[in-house]
């Protein structure tokens, strides 16, 4: 089944510090306090499949993507959620302080 690539329209979700996040490439936004999902990201840095953009802040989610990449962010998978909500809605999200 072939998809017509021009019926698909990237949507951009700020994630904080100038960073956008390509909504349709996430396959899951998870927090990372799990033992699971921490083994995961310690075993994607030494792989070099992590990408951080907390900025040096600590990383409140995890976002994994259809290229297996993992995202590593300074807002929450609720705040991430409410902007996706937002955007959808067509309502312009507020900035959020986290």
């Amino acid at each position: 089944m072939a998809q017509d690539s021009n019926t698909h329209t990237t949507e951009l979700i700020h994630v904080g510090f100038g960073n956008f996040l390509a909504m349709n490439k996430v396959l899951a936004i998870v927090t990372p306090g799990s033992a699971p999902i921490q083994r995961m990201v310690r075993e994607g840095k030494k792989k070099g499949i992590i990408i951080d953009i907390t900025s040096g802040r600590r990383t409140k989610a995890a976002v994994f993507t259809d290229a297996g990449r993992i995202l590593l962010v300074a807002i929450t998978p609720e705040a991430l959620a409410g902007r996706v909500t937002a955007a959808r809605s067509g309502r312009s999200p507020q900035a959020q302080a986290e």
